[in-house]
């Protein structure tokens, strides 16, 4: 029953193959046989009848080997691999498929581009190429010659508190850790405040080794505008301490393992201990160090300490601020972050309308206006006739900004009665509300808002 020829068959024919045989040796009937195949009794019946006839080689499929009707052409298939292999022999699939098209007015899908290409040899799939060698690189010579930084997002403090980062400096040279911070996110302002906490207690290091996040480099391929660096490189310029950004995880291999001892010994040690906050976990963050450091660090070549003293001009506190420029215009308006900044009408202000103004943020979002070394003092607006929550006094737009509020609070009170949802109490205390806004706004005495004050 069987032929002695080798068969290419598939596990769904196989399968039949074994009922069939089953069937046969009257160990099952073919009603049994359709139900375990999931066909009909009838194409059970025409399936054993050819079983019969011609053995397994009958229940497989008659389109193997055979060209499908819906290929393409060999002749398109000739031509544009041809046009590829001359023109665009070291272009990937996708980009010579859009050429293909632009230029040539061949259109074939990049999937079948890409077979063809790999059937001729013109293109080496992924998983077919070489892996890439990373060799190991020597240690610099001297501590804090050159620092790897990352940010580590993990479960540090497991299902007892929220997932955080952790910030991690570590010497190249002696794979000491010189910095641990827990922060809620990898932000610009994180860094500066782990940054200056390690420069007060090491010193300013020759260079910080980091990954391309958008912190360390601007990762837009256009950016429209600044200088082409980021708040932290510019911190760094100002501090003459180099940032280096790694082209792999591989090249920042000392942080990169550190996080694996971290991620197993740091976690369990937080847990040995009942840590569960952010705030409990950098308070145990040195001594922790301190105990990692006497297993893993190790001496450096050279006991040069390459960290240099902070200098008598170094303001920490003026260098770690979000710095940008905004231009004053002829009103002593400045706009920034969604804001419209009403700058004082004094002479050093009207000075510098029509110029660059530095606008310095600090972390807890207040924010100083800067001519030179004049501080220019200003009331900050909300667009879109909101007014900031902070106590300062008022100005002349306040009328006509708490007007656009009061107009859209009534309407969205309206919106809520018209719809119904409320409840019957709920309504009447809304119409009470409503009706004492607009008596309020009758007689004047409406509570006057008030506006940020930049100092």
């Amino acid at each position: 029953m069987t032929s002695p020829d080798l068969l290419t068959m598939s596990r769904k024919e196989l399968d039949r193959a074994e009922w069939m045989q089953r069937v046969h040796e009257q160990r099952m009937t073919q009603a049994d046989a359709a139900e375990r195949l999931g066909l009909s009794v009838r194409q059970v019946e025409r399936l054993y009848r050819a079983y019969k006839l011609s053995g397994a080689a009958a229940l497989t499929s008659k389109k193997r080997g055979r060209p499908s009707s819906r290929r393409l052409p060999e002749a398109l298939r000739a031509e544009t691999v041809g046009l590829v292999r001359e023109k665009y022999g070291d272009f990937g699939p996708t980009l010579a498929c859009e050429k293909l098209v632009e230029v040539h007015g061949i259109d074939v899908s990049v999937e079948t581009l890409r077979q063809w290409m790999i059937g001729d040899g013109v293109w080496l799939p992924r998983n077919q190429r070489l892996r890439r060698a990373h060799q190991p690189r020597s240690r610099r010579p001297c501590l804090g010659e050159l620092v790897q930084i990352d940010g580590c997002n993990h479960e540090w403090f497991e299902d007892r508190g929220p997932r955080c980062v952790l910030l991690v400096y570590v010497d190249d040279a002696t794979s000491r850790l010189m910095k641990l911070l827990f922060v809620r996110s990898e932000s610009a302002f994180d860094y500066f405040a782990a940054t200056r906490s390690y420069l007060e207690e090491h010193g300013r290091p020759l260079a910080f080794y980091s990954d391309k996040h958008s912190v360390f480099r601007v990762t837009a391929k256009e950016p429209h505008g600044g200088d082409g660096g980021t708040q932290f490189s510019r911190a760094m310029s100002e501090l003459n301490i180099d940032i280096l950004c790694a082209n792999s995880p591989q090249a920042k291999g000392r942080v990169e393992r550190a996080h694996q001892t971290l991620q197993d010994r740091l976690v369990k040690e937080l847990r040995l201990r009942g840590i569960s906050s952010i705030e409990a976990g950098n308070a145990f963050l040195p001594e922790f160090a301190a105990d990692y450091d006497t297993r893993f660090a190790r001496p450096p070549a050279n006991p040069h300490d390459a960290h240099r003293a902070l200098r008598p001009d170094d303001d920490l506190e003026e260098i770690f601020r979000w710095k940008e420029q905004r231009k004053l215009t002829g009103n002593l308006t400045i706009h920034y972050r969604r804001s419209l900044y009403l700058v004082e009408d004094t002479l050093v202000a009207r000075a510098a309308a029509g110029k660059l103004v530095d606008v310095l943020e600090r972390e807890d979002g207040t924010v100083i206006l800067r001519h030179g070394d004049d501080e220019l003092e200003a009331t900050a607006v909300r667009k879109e006739g909101h007014v900031s929550q902070q106590d300062v006094e008022s100005n002349k737009y306040l009328g006509r900004i708490l007007e656009q509020v009061r107009h859209d609070q009534l309407a969205r009170d309206e919106e809520t009665l018209r719809t119904g949802k409320a409840t019957l109490r709920q309504n009447h205390q809304l119409r009470l509300d409503m009706l004492r806004r607009v008596g309020a706004a009758v007689k004047g005495d409406a509570a006057p808002a008030r506006v940020a004050r930049v100092r």
